[in-house]
């Protein structure tokens, strides 16, 4: 009955225009998918009515995820996912109302009826617009979900799904350029970026800033010895354990071969320690290339450096944190060390 009233509504060429200004908003204010899918579930709610809206999209080679929604009861989740499934498959709207036997016992059960609509990008389905009825009427008409039928609102929905991809789109290209490829941890061209702009917020509020600087001891044996697939296998693992050691507000990036590095906000020396020496643990607490049969065994050396303590540009932190690891190289490996009173290593020195 809802759709039915915004159909007959659109007919109005006024009503008309502030639908398609409420859409240019929502698609034009915002290049980030979730702010954007979030902007068209009000819509949604505010043009529909109903009890809950989501906004599924397609992620490549993972299937659907959440993008946005309001009011999804957790009970309802899976309801919902299910039914944004079934329209990508199908390729169509979906309507799903409680069966006789659900509505009579709805007081237990809370069956809802669930919308499914497909959004569009030149013909492929990016996402699935799923609205959720908590109490459907027991004696719901049947609803005509034809092409032709919603054609208005394809016509308004397929602007929505075009930006959405667009913006989609942007995300991956964003994440894959600042993304290494063979860990799955940033790279060094994101660490960069991100070290300067840490700096810049940590000159700005006088809170300390901290980066470690780890190195792989013997690594290079893996690669002499069970060869290169077996190196960057072990390089995969060695990432997942210094990840496992950071916080969640650190950014772990790897530097460059068997080398990584973290920025830690808002971390005098004391807690740099504190991770550096949980890094450190979780990299020598078991063998790598277990389930390979080979069992090799790693450890690392960490080099921390605070500012303003010892730098106060991301170049020297850089350096401090570097020079701190290779003195822990140089005194024979597996440990941490600090660069407080440490002068950098000049470029081109032996170390």
């Amino acid at each position: 009955m809802r759709l039915r009233e915004f159909l007959q509504g659109l007919k109005s060429s006024g009503r008309r225009a502030v639908v398609q200004d409420s859409i240019l908003h929502a698609t034009g204010s915002t290049r980030v998918p979730e702010r954007m899918a979030a902007q068209f579930v009000d819509l949604a709610a505010d043009w529909f009515g109903g009890d809950a809206w989501a906004v599924l999209a397609m992620d490549e080679g993972r299937g659907l995820r959440w993008l946005a929604e309001k009011n999804v009861a957790g009970r309802h989740r899976g309801l919902v996912a299910d039914m944004a499934d079934r329209v990508v498959a199908g390729g169509q709207p979906l309507w799903r109302a409680p069966t006789a036997r659900e509505a009579g016992r709805r007081a237990a059960m809370s069956t809802p009826a669930l919308f499914g609509l497909p959004l569009r990008s030149h013909g492929r389905v990016v996402g699935v617009l799923v609205a959720v009825e908590e109490k459907p009427a027991a004696d719901a008409p049947a609803v005509d979900l034809g092409h032709d039928r919603l054609a208005p609102i394809f016509a308004l929905t397929d602007a929505v799904a075009g930006s959405l991809d667009v913006a989609l789109r942007l995300k991956r290209a964003n994440a894959l350029s600042s993304v290494d490829d063979l860990t799955g941890l940033f790279n060094s061209r994101y660490l960069s970026g991100a070290l300067r702009r840490e700096v810049k917020r940590a000159v700005r509020t006088g809170r300390p800033l901290s980066l470690l600087f780890v190195d792989l001891d013997g690594f290079k044996g893996i690669n002499d010895r069970y060869g290169h697939l077996c190196g960057s296998r072990a390089l995969v693992e060695a990432a997942g354990r210094i990840q496992s050691g950071a916080r969640e507000t650190d950014v772990v990036a790897r530097f460059g071969g068997d080398e990584f590095a973290l920025i830690l906000p808002d971390t005098a020396r004391e807690g740099a320690l504190l991770v550096a020496q949980r890094v450190r643990e979780r990299v020598a607490s078991q063998p790598f290339l277990e389930g390979e049969g080979i069992g090799y065994r790693l450890t690392a050396s960490v080099g921390a450096a605070t500012l303003p303590d010892v730098a106060e540009t991301p170049e020297a932190l850089l350096a401090a944190a570097d020079t701190a690891m290779y003195r822990v190289k140089g005194r024979g490996k597996d440990g941490i060390e600090s660069a407080e009173g440490l002068a950098p290593v000049a470029p081109g020195s032996t170390r």
